[in-house]
């Protein structure tokens, strides 16, 4: 009988699974793979109180709306912060995903959450989901979600250290026998490294630049460790002296001492993480290795870095910015087999150190 009425479920319905990321949202139709890849932002009409635009087209707004257009990053910390707008831009998504090929019933999704979550967000998480239009909501704790995706051998009894840098937060987690060991959740991440070459340029150059800015020197004149040839990068803002338009050229080495205080903070929380994992799972960590997987883990040099600061070798995944919406879509497949990492209920949040 269950078979049956999985086989029916699948003719009336999709199976989609969420990566829900404070930068960048991304969507994986069950049978297809993942289909899409849009910043989590979000254009309202504040006078209207509509929907203008969401995901690419939105960002592009950002910092450019008039008054009465605001652009909501709606996720803060990977946690919901505006429960209406997430709302409204997972039933955007969900319909997009959908559109191609309209089912009866509505779709099962499976979400991935930063392992920090309290019960009480992951309820935002799963009411969100369902006003949106989806059917059962299954929830995923994002550094379990990307070490499926990165194919580790989670049920076994072997330990995998999975550090998953995002936009808000960065998991580090270490898991063993399909449940997390330990695990630690940081506000350091992606965001956290804009903010920082924001203040570094105003502070050191007295000019004043954007986020989006931000963003786009951080991943050209990046190499956290020092190389032959030095990168450069030309950043245009406010000169916060006269108030008019300036442009200077930042290097690497600006960039290092930007990102530093927040580099040795993600070093130290994994450090602590390590610290008090017990002496067998270190065993296997130390022999396999500490896998990167997020839009962090493309940093240039910041794998280098970590191997040396760590003493343990350093692997990124093969695409790191995909690894958890490719692990909602392996939980997709055989949502029975991983029925025992899923959240559901309160007793399910493992313990953070």
């Amino acid at each position: 009988m269950t078979n049956i009425k999985e086989k029916l479920r699948r003719i009336f319905s999709h199976d989609i699974g969420i990566d829900l990321g404070t930068a960048n949202t991304l969507v994986y139709l069950r049978g297809r793979g993942i289909v899409i890849n849009e910043p989590s932002v979000v254009a309202v009409n504040q006078k209207t109180g509509q929907v203008v635009a969401v995901g690419a087209e939105a960002k592009a707004m950002l910092g450019r709306t008039p008054a009465h257009i605001s652009a909501i990053r709606p996720l803060v910390d990977g946690v919901i912060s505006d429960f209406e707008v997430t709302e409204e831009m997972l039933a955007y998504l969900l319909g997009k995903a959908q559109e191609s090929s309209r089912k009866i019933l509505a779709p099962r999704v499976v979400v991935g959450v930063p392992s920090g979550i309290t019960s009480v967000e992951i309820r935002a998480v799963r009411d969100a989901a369902r006003n949106a239009g989806a059917g059962m909501v299954h929830i995923v704790e994002e550094p379990m979600a990307a070490a499926i995706g990165m194919r580790l051998p989670i049920h076994d009894p072997v330990g995998s250290m999975v550090v998953d840098i995002g936009g808000g937060t960065s998991d580090i987690a270490v898991l063993s026998l399909g449940g997390v060991v330990r695990a630690k959740n940081l506000r350091v991440a992606g965001d956290r490294f804009n903010q920082d070459i924001i203040s570094y340029v105003r502070n050191q150059f007295k000019i004043l630049i954007g986020e989006k800015t931000a963003e786009a020197v951080k991943f050209v004149a990046t190499a956290l460790i020092p190389e032959g040839d030095t990168l450069e990068a030309r950043v245009k803002g406010r000169d916060l002296v006269t108030g008019l338009p300036r442009e200077v050229i930042i290097t690497d080495a600006d960039i290092r001492e930007a990102l530093s205080a927040s580099i040795e903070a993600l070093v130290l929380g994994i450090r602590e993480v390590l610290e008090t994992t017990p002496p067998e799972v270190i065993a296997d960590v130390i022999e396999r290795g500490i896998f990167l997987a997020g839009g962090g883990a493309l940093l240039h040099g910041l794998p280098e870095l970590l191997e040396s600061e760590l003493n343990i070798p350093i692997h990124v995944a093969s695409d790191p910015l995909s690894a958890v919406a490719r692990g909602t879509g392996v939980i997709l497949e055989d949502i029975e087999k991983f029925r025992d990492i899923l959240i559901e209920n309160e007793d399910d949040l493992p313990q953070k150190i």
